[in-house]
């Protein structure tokens, strides 16, 4: 079995799990999530701990097991505390403004870039070179953090552009004749 699979998810105050044959539903301060559970894995709860098992004996039923366990337990993470993406602008004259569910973005292009984002996340920017994904979903806070990233990703012999925080550009040596 799983070694992830194994490990009980321990359900804090304040959220609430209900668990159907259509949907895995967990509830909690910072919203509600909902899976579809997996045919090949069982979820049960025993008051207050989150256990999984496969379904059969099949190598794809335990690898399973480790994936709902984990997918689980980042919605449990989620909607008790919460998922945040911290972003940096490098750049001269490069900024960003949060404004509401929109993020502007000024990084040298002729025009600034406005970002939707989508509903659970919102954006902060604690400084201008500062931008703050937050929300209940590990995924979409990933992803929206991906696509502002994408925008401008950091170029490689300055290392001017939007980068994670703790990410590492390392800078190419330019050419010499």
């Amino acid at each position: 079995m799983s070694r992830v699979g194994k490990m009980p998810i321990a359900v804090p105050q304040g959220v609430d799990v209900s668990i159907t044959a259509d949907k895995i539903s967990v509830k909690g301060a910072q919203g509600t999530l909902a899976r579809a559970p997996n045919q090949l894995v069982t979820v049960k709860n025993d008051g207050g701990k989150l256990m999984f098992a496969p379904a059969n004996d099949t190598p794809e039923a335990d690898a399973m097991s480790g994936t709902m366990r984990a997918l689980v337990a980042n919605m449990v993470n989620g909607v008790s505390k919460g998922f945040e993406k911290k972003l940096t602008l490098v750049g001269v004259g490069f900024r960003a403004q949060a404004q509401g569910q929109k993020l502007n973005l000024q990084i040298g292009f002729s025009h600034p870039v406005v970002k939707d984002m989508p509903a659970g996340i919102t954006v902060q920017t604690p400084t201008q070179t500062e931008i703050l994904i937050k929300g209940a979903d590990r995924q979409v806070v990933g992803q929206i953090a991906a696509e502002v990233r994408a925008i401008r990703p950091p170029e490689p012999y300055k290392g001017k552009g939007i980068r994670y925080a703790d990410e590492k550009v390392s800078l190419k040596e330019t050419k010499k004749k």
